[in-house]
């Protein structure tokens, strides 16, 4: 029969307990490993893998006793920390589809929606598209591994300590949030222009010929030139958003550096 001393599972729960809480508050915000049709049995074995193959690796906390306001103290900052990097390759591709929701609408098709089994609810089908093309894309560049392996890199970068984290991090990600919306923004501009000057175009010929019918004659022409826009900008896509997405993993590491403690 197997017996595991009180010292025994104290020493297990520190060295395996608190990287779990980090990785799977990753999981559950990330928007790649935390896709509803993903079956959370599969998320949490991945959680649980990652936990066996890193925790060998770090330093066991000076933490005797797993419990108490230090411990609580401890489990809300690895979810904080988790979450904050998560929300952080949130961010990044919602801002993304948030060029394709721009797009759709400069086009008419902000009427049209589906069911995004990524979110869950409906979302413009321009706006999914950009999304399925920018997961794809990512997935194409092995950004599911660089993202699991920034995971594994943060626990070096910013090892388990009872220590608090620094609150300054939190403006660091509205920054971020500032800048890469922005560059969604820039992501729609293309196909916004170019819609922009047809219907200045239509709007002309409209003034000119009174009796003629604007929507029966504008929404296909509009719709027609959208999607002849959107596709002469896919193919400076890849390369756009592969610097998109090396930069969410910088930014992630120095999220990481701003979260360590102030020391003294």
């Amino acid at each position: 029969m197997i017996s595991i001393t009180q010292e025994q599972l104290y020493f297990l729960i520190n060295q395996f307990f608190w990287p779990l809480v980090r990785i799977l508050a990753f999981l559950a915000v990330d928007p790649i490993f935390s896709i509803r049709t993903i079956p959370r049995r599969v998320t949490i074995g991945l959680a649980v893998a990652l936990t066996v193959v890193v925790a060998p690796s770090l330093e066991t906390l000076p933490l005797g006793q797993p419990s108490g306001p230090s411990a609580l103290l401890l489990l809300m900052q690895q979810m904080v920390v988790g979450v904050s990097m998560g929300f952080v390759s949130r961010m990044t591709f919602t801002a993304i589809e948030m060029a394709g929701n721009l797009s759709g609408m400069q086009m008419g098709l902000s009427f049209a929606a589906q069911i995004d089994p990524v979110h869950g609810a409906q979302t413009p089908v321009i706006g999914q598209l950009m999304s399925i093309f920018a997961t794809l894309l990512f997935l194409a560049m092995n950004g599911h591994l660089m993202m699991l392996a920034t995971l594994v890199e943060s626990f070096h970068v910013l090892p388990i300590s009872p220590s608090p984290v620094a609150a300054g991090a939190f403006s660091s990600i509205v920054y971020y949030a500032e800048k890469i919306f922005s560059l969604g923004i820039v992501l729609a501009l293309p196909v916004v222009a170019t819609l922009l000057m047809t219907n200045l175009v239509i709007g002309v010929i409209a003034r000119a010929s009174p009796q003629m019918n604007l929507f029966a004659v504008g929404f296909p022409i509009t719709l027609v030139v959208g999607f002849a826009a959107l596709y002469f900008a896919l193919p400076a896509m890849p390369a756009i958003l592969g610097g998109v997405f090396d930069q969410m993993v910088r930014f992630e590491m120095e999220l990481l550096k701003a979260f360590r403690p102030v020391a003294g």
